[in-house]
């Protein structure tokens, strides 16, 4: 799977970091934060890839063909991530996971919170049901069962990881470099051992997704946000600019970002004033100004609750 676009707007640089006949490891960057990913063939019709990000956005080309019995199951170690299935805009936060039909996935990739930890697992079916180097695992897995579970299914699965997800996926992150060929291999089994026995009863699809129209409304409050840092934009004044009610917005934005307005923005403008305390020699009370915070105290409590110190032992620590 190749990268046709990293971000939308400014320059991006890949740079492959080191390739070899079962993995591959990429590193983009971009003007506004970078991607690093690690694919690994376990065996034939199965991939695991490892993705790491700091930034909003990055798309994958589209395969020519997809095999219609191609699955993919997606883990979000940290962070969050939004994945388009279908006519669905659907988010994970830490420790879901989604199963889905390759097919019906987007290629491109968004992280609301401009930061993201976590795996894809891409599963071709036949091909795996018709791999050799299955041995013993033919013999207790039944790929015709995962086919009949996933290869028709018109959405997806979302749940939160429970014990035994959970416990396969850590483990995956845990595994020596020099073992990783027959561990991966060992933990894809006991995976595909699952999906073949077990349903998977707490399925949150609908309470995870929402229409494009909805993603796009919380995008454009959160670029509205952001291009008014330099001052304290009311609930009131969100809903005279955008024509919603407050509860409307508030409860759109909170379905793709995970967080409120209030402290989606908190964060993002003390990160902001970190930045500018590092780099530029701006005193505290024009950087808190800058960022819509007029009164000195308040602006040291809300950077403290953000950054874990006050303006000036930020600055001193740096």
């Amino acid at each position: 799977m190749s990268v046709k676009q990293f971000e939308k707007k400014g320059k991006t640089k890949m740079e492959v970091l080191s390739a070899d006949k079962y993995s591959i490891s990429m590193q983009l960057t971009g003007e506004s934060g970078d991607f690093f990913m690690r694919v690994y063939e376990v065996f034939p019709g199965v991939t695991i890839t490892f993705s790491d990000a700091h930034i909003q956005t990055v798309c994958f080309e589209e395969r020519k063909t997809k095999p219609n019995d191609m699955i993919e199951i997606s883990y979000c170690k940290e962070g969050r991530l939004e994945c388009n299935i279908h006519d669905k805009v659907c988010y994970l936060d830490s420790v879901d996971f989604v199963i889905a039909q390759t097919n019906g996935v987007s290629p491109a990739l968004h992280f609301p919170l401009g930061h993201y930890h976590g795996l894809t697992i891409h599963i071709e079916l036949k091909k795996v049901m018709e791999n050799p180097l299955l041995l013993f695992g033919k013999e207790v897995v039944d790929v015709r069962k995962i086919i009949e579970k996933f290869s028709s299914e018109k959405s997806g699965v979302i749940a939160h990881a429970d014990s035994f997800f959970e416990h396969i996926f850590s483990d995956l992150y845990k595994v020596p470099v020099k073992n990783q060929k027959g561990y991966f291999y060992i933990k894809i089994l006991e995976l595909l051992l699952f999906l073949s026995e077990e349903n998977i009863t707490e399925n949150e699809f609908e309470k995870h997704c929402y229409t494009k129209a909805q993603a796009d409304l919380a995008k454009r409050v959160r670029e509205y946000m952001l291009a008014h840092m330099n001052v304290h934009i009311t609930l009131k004044e969100l809903e005279e600019h955008f024509h919603m009610s407050a509860s409307h917005l508030k409860k759109t934005f909170k379905g793709v970002y995970g967080v409120t307005i209030v402290d989606y923005t908190r964060t993002q403008k003390m990160e902001s004033a970190a930045y500018m305390l590092e780099h530029t020699d701006k005193s505290i009370l024009e950087i808190a100004n800058a960022h819509g915070y007029y009164n000195g105290s308040k602006f040291a409590n809300a950077f403290r609750t953000v950054k874990g110190y006050n303006p000036k032992e930020y600055r001193k620590k740096i």
